[in-house]
């Protein structure tokens, strides 16, 4: 079986690989925890000047492994909390990386792909991608992904699209603030490569302060993303214990209706 993510280190950049195209690159917590393990070791690597994270085939990353949440479901409060505790900690991990991060994001991107959006500090996104925070239609909430993600795109906006779910183009994006710069696929990699060449011009330990400096000083919240992502943790194991997301899996995996759609087309 293939490592669900793979690290290469070529002149200073290190490119995290999700590698599970034939699940569409999901996260389960085999992936979780595998990705928390190469960002802390990208980031005690000081051969290291820049992390890349992209994924394998043409999606960037489904969000949460489906089938793994929907036995989750099935299991208690305790058990779920630790499930959402392990991407709140993995999150935080890339959010405080002391190296510049960059998302490639070479396709479609859902749930909690955009939690590794709202976390890395640069985001170039192939046109042709599509997003969604998909989780109110399966009775839970993008709760551990917020902190990351409001900080990017804002009250206002999370407040349509966690609520409507609507699908999003790169472009719209960009316009969120989530994607810095949207392009061709034949191109994905040349923009790629200027934005990390002019990284690295600047000097390691500048950068690293200057990454703290953001934190600091641009939202003062944002010191307390961390702690409100484990709060929020609490908030999806409590949902996905109770009957709405029991029927939502339920109905996405028979392909049908969840009941609260019944009477609408």
């Amino acid at each position: 079986m293939s490592a669900p993510v793979l690290t290469a280190i070529v002149a200073g950049v290190a490119q995290i690989t999700l590698n599970r195209p034939e699940k569409r690159n999901a996260l389960d917590r085999a992936t979780v925890a595998a990705l928390s393990s190469e960002l802390r070791q990208c980031g005690d690597n000081a051969a290291v000047r820049i992390v890349q994270i992209t994924g394998a085939g043409k999606v960037f990353c489904a969000g949460a492994d489906l089938t793994e949440m929907q036995a989750q479901v099935h299991a208690g409060e305790a058990a779920n909390l630790a499930d959402a505790e392990q991407l709140a900690t993995m999150l935080a991990v890339l959010d405080s990386m002391p190296k510049p991060t960059l998302a490639r994001v070479n396709g479609d991107g859902y749930g909690g792909a955009l939690g590794l959006l709202g976390a890395c500090d640069i985001v170039v996104a192939v046109d042709t991608a599509k997003f969604a925070f998909t989780e109110v239609r399966l009775g839970i909430i993008p709760a551990v992904i917020s902190p990351f993600v409001l900080g990017k795109i804002g009250e206002s906006a999370a407040r349509r699209y966690f609520l409507t779910a609507e699908t999003l183009t790169a472009a719209s994006l960009k316009e969120l603030g989530l994607a810095h710069e949207v392009v061709p696929s034949d191109m994905l990699d040349a923009t790629c490569a200027r934005i990390t060449e002019s990284i690295l011009k600047g000097a390691p330990q500048a950068l690293a302060e200057a990454k703290t400096l953001i934190r600091d000083v641009a939202h003062m919240s944002a010191r307390n993303r961390a702690a409100a992502s484990v709060e929020a943790a609490a908030r999806l194991a409590r949902l996905r214990i109770q009957a709405e997301a029991q029927e939502g899996f339920s109905a996405f995996f028979a392909k049908r209706k969840a009941s609260w759609r019944q009477d609408r087309t």
